[in-house]
């Protein structure tokens, strides 16, 4: 809202209700998307994986079927969570810039349907193990072999994903460094860890080797200890209020 009186203008810009309503919306599913993730990934899936042995991966995973099950539902419900999370930062960055905050949103959309490639493949390994009459032709261990090939690819799923998910947070990130909502250094942390993360996903999709040097655990976790910490500030702090300018 612009006001003018005589040759004084003043720039006055408010945060509404909506996007008080949409932070702590954002603060919430970023914190809920993130837990599941952790818990899918670290808790329930990782602990069924077997390093070098495709048949132990396979026996653990046919005798904990439920916890694989369960896994599927929390990869599925993470991605239901990014499109919360995308909405919700789109109602509070679109006055700043509609057009930029129109295409994170878009960015982290394409993540979170690539998001979904993972729960398929990961029931196509149950498929490749539940012994169908179908499948009675081919070697149990060729079985295992391509059913651990499927458990793989959702790696390859995530890091496809990984640099939308890093443009994403980089524009939203620039976007919160114009917006005065939350403090200039901690934005420019999120910019700066989130530009990281995308020329780190792009060298590795090239360069596969990169992952010795720079292990991939570096490659998105700035970025994730920013959208956390984010979070908390969401939820706890809200968005501050512009401050006034005049000319």
């Amino acid at each position: 809202m612009t006001l003018t009186h005589g040759e004084n203008e003043m720039t006055i810009s408010t945060v509404d209700n909506s996007q008080r309503t949409a932070a702590k919306v954002a603060g919430w599913s970023g914190l809920l998307t993130f837990a599941i993730v952790v818990l899918g990934n670290y808790v329930l899936l990782n602990p069924l994986v077997v390093p070098g042995d495709a048949a132990a991966t396979a026996q653990n995973v046919v005798a904990h079927q439920m916890q694989f099950r369960i896994t599927v539902v929390c990869f599925l419900t993470y991605s239901l969570g990014v499109v919360v999370l995308l909405s919700a930062l789109y109602v509070v960055l679109e006055p700043v810039n509609r057009g930029l905050a129109l295409v994170g949103a878009l960015f982290r959309l394409i993540f979170a349907l690539l998001w979904l490639l993972s729960p398929l493949n990961l029931l196509a390994m149950l498929r490749l193990l539940s012994n169908a009459n179908y499948l009675q032709v081919i070697e149990p261990d060729r079985l295992q072999a391509l059913a651990r090939l499927h458990l793989g690819a959702t790696f390859d799923d995530y890091y496809v994903g990984l640099p939308f998910f890093g443009l994403a947070a980089t524009v939203c990130a620039y976007l919160w460094l114009k917006s005065n909502h939350i403090p200039k250094g901690f934005a420019l942390f999120g910019v700066i860890s989130s530009v990281w993360c995308v020329i780190c996903a792009f060298v590795y999709l090239v360069f596969p080797g990169f992952a010795k040097p720079v292990n991939p655990y570096w490659f998105d976790s700035p970025m994730a200890l920013f959208e956390m910490v984010l979070s908390f500030w969401l939820l706890f702090k809200g968005l501050k209020q512009p401050e006034i300018a005049a000319t």
